[in-house]
């Protein structure tokens, strides 16, 4: 149990000197400031910011956009695009916040709590 909390709030941060190509996987947090062509997985919270841009697709609890996303997004609880956010794909979420300004374009499903 005690392996299982700190994995939770593992944070991992790509910087935005750097330029990843493949799979993430994590059971923690991580964040974004470089560029990720690929699949990034958590269990945790996963955050672009404001210089990151990814391609691909993404898994998370919580998804925060500030930066570019190409690609479908799965959010199983909340995704916010916030105001500078440029993002072009499909995204699946129970929760969604669109800050004034971010620009979305693609299909959003949205899944029904399981406490409704």
């Amino acid at each position: 149990m005690a392996n299982k909390e700190r994995d939770s709030q593992e944070n991992n941060i790509i910087g935005q000197s750097t330029f990843i190509e493949g799979i993430i996987k994590s059971q923690g947090n991580i964040r974004i400031d470089g560029r990720i062509r690929g699949t990034v997985t958590t269990e945790g919270n996963f955050i672009i910011g404001l210089t990151g841009e990814i391609e691909g697709h993404s898994r998370a609890k919580n998804i925060t956009i500030s930066g570019k996303y190409d690609g479908n997004i799965e959010a199983t609880e909340k995704l916010i695009l916030e105001n500078n956010s440029k993002v072009s794909g499909d995204i699946n979420t129970r929760r969604l916040v669109i800050d004034d300004g971010a620009i979305f374009n693609g299909n959003c499903s949205m899944k029904p709590s399981e406490e409704n």
